[in-house]
């Protein structure tokens, strides 16, 4: 269930909702902490079943990682629980960039920047179909604060028209 917040849908529940059922996220034990005005914050503790052979989350983890801080960044932009209803983002291109080995439990951040904030209202409030190519970009961090990924998406996204 959905809660409000001072007249607005608590995104970070939606994003929760959206998101936690994904099977790459429920094998990663993927958690989203906080959605909220285009950023969010997610973690997980690094699985042993997904650790490289330097008992590192393996590139293919943090790589989901930083996929769904994206996914809730662009959820966190949502006014209300309709808004991404019918909603499809599918990543067209991602780079990353690591840079020291991820253990134990991982913070990654996105914040979506005022330009694709912009272009995503155009289809979360209905006035397009689909927007031109959009980026996000997320930074994951160790408990030590150390960071050890940063990664880029480039998405398209469009909202699929219902049947009638």
């Amino acid at each position: 269930m959905l809660s409000r917040q001072h007249g607005r849908v608590d995104v970070t529940a939606l994003a929760r909702t959206l998101l936690g059922p994904v099977p790459a996220h429920l094998t990663a034990g993927i958690e989203v902490l906080r959605a909220a005005d285009g950023a969010a914050e997610l973690a997980l503790s690094t699985p042993h079943a997904l650790t490289n052979v330097i008992g590192s989350l393996h590139s293919s983890g943090l790589i989901a990682l930083v996929d769904a801080a994206g996914l809730a960044a662009m959820i966190a932009a949502s006014e209300s629980a309709d808004d991404f209803q019918g909603v499809v983002p599918l990543g067209a291109a991602a780079s990353m960039e690591f840079l020291a080995p991820a253990r134990g439990r991982l913070v990654a951040s996105c914040r979506l920047d005022d330009a694709v904030r912009e272009a995503l209202r155009t289809v979360l409030s209905g006035a397009s179909d689909r927007t031109a190519r959009l980026t996000t970009s997320a930074e994951v961090v160790d408990e030590a604060g150390a960071t050890v990924c940063r990664g880029r998406f480039d998405w398209s996204v469009r909202r699929m028209r219902k049947a009638v």
